[in-house]
């Protein structure tokens, strides 16, 4: 979808139903939380190697000498230094994989709930011709949260609903721009703010509680809920292009 028309759908979007949406929400769930979690496990193996390859040389050093980092001046410093480029590293890659993978839960969210045929591919949005893009956008969401969280964190509670919403925009509309992806994100996002804070924090803690009823592994497997809702945001304000979508990987 061109961004001038989605523009006009964000103008021209009806108002939504808190209600309606939740329920929604968890008819979908009950469609897709097997494939919810297969993404969040997924995801978690694929930053697992990065967590140890970040935190295995400050293993090594505090065997080597415990009280390396304890001396405090310059050198501590100087020796903390891969530490932090390694977890901007990390972050970003985290960023990525999970921006991504998130992308490809919602295709497949969409699938389930209009009865489609396909792949359920997790990984649709992690290569060719997506990746690029994919890295670009999640740098940019990346570094809005970073600046947020500078401005004494208050603005992230803000910035969450366009992020959120940037991550569905991305998954049906690729051949947008990354600065259009961004730009969509806040103008849906300021249309439909509170609807959609007011949905993602009721979502985040209902699938929190129910997982620690879980004994708190079930958190892995309810944990997925809490995309759910950003879906029927943009499916009831916005739509699906079939004729676009279907042209998707040849024209993008």
């Amino acid at each position: 979808m061109k961004f001038q028309e989605f523009e006009s759908k964000v103008q021209n979007a009806k108002t939504l139903d808190f209600g309606d949406i939740f329920n929604k929400s968890i008819e979908l769930f009950k469609k897709v939380w097997i494939q919810g979690m297969v993404m969040l496990l997924l995801s978690m193996l694929i930053i697992l190697p990065f967590y140890l390859l970040m935190y295995l040389p400050l293993i090594g050093a505090g065997l080597i000498d415990p009280y390396m980092f304890e001396h405090g001046g310059a050198s501590s410093f100087v020796l903390m230094m891969p530490f932090y480029f390694f977890i901007l590293v990390f972050s970003v890659i985290a960023s990525v994989v999970s921006f991504g993978m998130r992308a490809g839960f919602y295709r497949i969210c969409k699938m389930k709930d209009l009865e489609e045929d396909g792949k359920e591919d997790y990984f649709f949005y992690l290569r060719k011709p997506y990746l690029g893009k994919l890295i670009k956008l999640s740098l940019a969401t990346f570094g809005i949260s970073l600046v947020a969280i500078l401005l004494c964190y208050l603005p992230i509670f803000y910035v969450v609903v366009p992020i959120t919403l940037m991550n569905v925009i991305f998954a049906f509309n690729p051949e947008q721009s990354v600065s259009e992806i961004v730009k969509s994100g806040f103008a849906l996002g300021n249309k439909k703010w509170l609807i959609t804070f007011g949905l993602v924090i009721v979502s985040s803690i209902l699938a929190s509680i129910v997982g620690m009823i879980m004994c708190f592994i079930g958190i892995i497997v309810t944990a997925s809920f809490a995309y759910i809702p950003a879906y029927y945001i943009y499916k009831d304000s916005i739509g699906f292009d079939e004729e676009e979508e279907n042209k998707q990987i040849e024209n993008f």
